[in-house]
C-alpha cells in the first residue's frame, strides 16, 4: 500500500510539474503578440517658453497657461534708474493646449502697445517602445500688431503696415533626463521697414538648451544669430539666460536678457542691447495652469 501512495504521489506532483511549464509557455505566447505601447518622452523643458522662445514642450490639452512677464531696464543705467527697475516693460498672455500637441495664445505687451497671437504644432514627438522617434519637430506661427502712435502721422499710414509674422521650426531633443536641445530656423517678415537698407524677410537661426540641477531647479540659455545683411548696423543677436524654479502649480522663470521685447518680432530683430557691454535687463516669467476641460 505504502508503495501504491508513493507511486500516485509522484505521478501527481510530476502532473503539477508539467502544468506549470505549459502555462509559462501560454503566457510567453501571450507576451509575444503583445505589441509595446508609444511612450511620448515629455518635461524637455519645464514649460513651454525656453526663456523668451518657446520650447519644444506644448501646453497640456484642456490647460490654460496664464502668463505673466516682465523686463526691467539696463543693469548698467546705473542709480539713477535703479539699475533698470524704474523702468519696467511687461506682456500679460494666456496660452491654451487644444490638444497636446496643438495650441494657441494671445498677449498683450506695454512695448509699443502690441498685441499678438501664435498657434503651435507637434509635427513629430519623439518617442519610445512601438514607435521610436529620436527628435521633436514643431512649428510655431505668430502675427503681431503695434498700436502705438505712428512716428510720422503727417504722411499717409496704412494699418498692414502695423502687422508683423514670424515663422519657426523647433527642432530638439531630450538627451538624458537633466539635458535638452533645440535649434530653431526662424523667418520674420516685416510688412513695413525703417530704411531701405533693411530686409523685410530676416532670417535667424535659434539655439537653447536646458541643464537640470535638481528636481525643481533648471538652467536655461537662448541664442538667436541673424544672417548677415538684413537689419541695421545697431541691432544685436538675442542672447538669454536664466534658471526655471517650479512650486507645485507655478514655473518661476528669473534671466537676464539684452531684448527688451518679448515676442519673436521684437527679440528677433529689434534686440538693441549688448550683452557683453553691460546692457543686460534682469526679467521674469510666472506661469500657472488651469486644467479647464478634459483632454481630447
Amino acid at each position: 500500500m505504502k508503495l501504491v501512495k508513493y507511486g500516485f504521489l509522484f505521478v501527481c506532483l510530476l502532473m503539477l510539474h508539467k502544468v506549470a511549464f505549459a502555462q509559462d509557455d501560454v503566457l510567453d505566447l501571450l507576451g509575444d503578440d503583445t505589441e509595446p505601447e508609444t511612450e511620448y518622452v515629455k518635461a524637455s523643458f519645464k514649460t513651454n517658453r525656453v526663456i523668451n522662445a518657446h520650447s519644444l514642450e506644448n501646453t497640456a490639452g484642456g490647460v490654460l497657461d496664464f502668463k505673466i512677464s516682465h523686463r526691467f531696464g539696463f543693469l548698467n543705467s546705473g542709480w539713477e534708474n535703479f539699475f533698470g527697475i524704474d523702468q519696467a516693460t511687461i506682456r500679460i498672455g494666456a496660452d491654451y493646449g487644444i490638444t497636446d500637441w496643438l495650441g494657441i495664445g494671445i498677449g498683450r505687451s506695454n512695448f509699443e502697445k502690441v498685441y499678438d497671437g501664435f498657434i503651435k504644432a507637434k509635427i513629430l514627438r519623439q518617442s519610445k517602445g512601438k514607435r521610436n522617434i529620436p527628435l521633436t519637430i514643431a512649428y510655431v506661427g505668430t502675427m503681431a500688431i503695434k498700436t502705438n502712435d505712428w512716428n510720422n502721422p503727417e504722411r499717409k499710414n496704412y494699418f498692414t503696415s502695423r502687422m508683423y509674422y514670424t515663422h519657426q521650426l523647433i527642432i530638439g531633443r531630450k538627451f538624458s533626463e537633466g539635458f535638452s536641445l533645440q535649434l530653431m530656423p526662424s523667418l520674420v517678415h516685416r510688412n513695413l521697414v525703417a530704411t531701405t537698407a533693411e530686409k523685410n524677410d530676416v532670417f535667424v537661426m535659434g539655439i537653447a538648451g536646458r541643464q537640470k540641477l535638481t528636481k525643481r531647479i533648471a538652467i536655461n540659455a537662448e541664442y538667436f544669430y541673424i544672417l548677415p545683411n538684413q537689419v541695421s548696423d545697431n541691432i544685436k543677436n538675442s542672447l538669454s539666460v536664466g534658471l526655471d524654479l517650479e512650486t507645485g502649480g507655478h514655473v518661476f522663470q528669473l534671466h537676464f536678457t539684452n531684448s527688451t521685447a518679448m515676442i519673436e518680432k521684437g527679440f528677433l530683430t529689434e534686440t538693441t542691447g549688448d550683452f557683453f557691454k553691460g546692457d543686460v535687463r534682469f526679467g521674469f516669467n510666472i506661469s500657472r495652469v488651469f486644467t479647464i476641460a478634459g483632454k481630447k
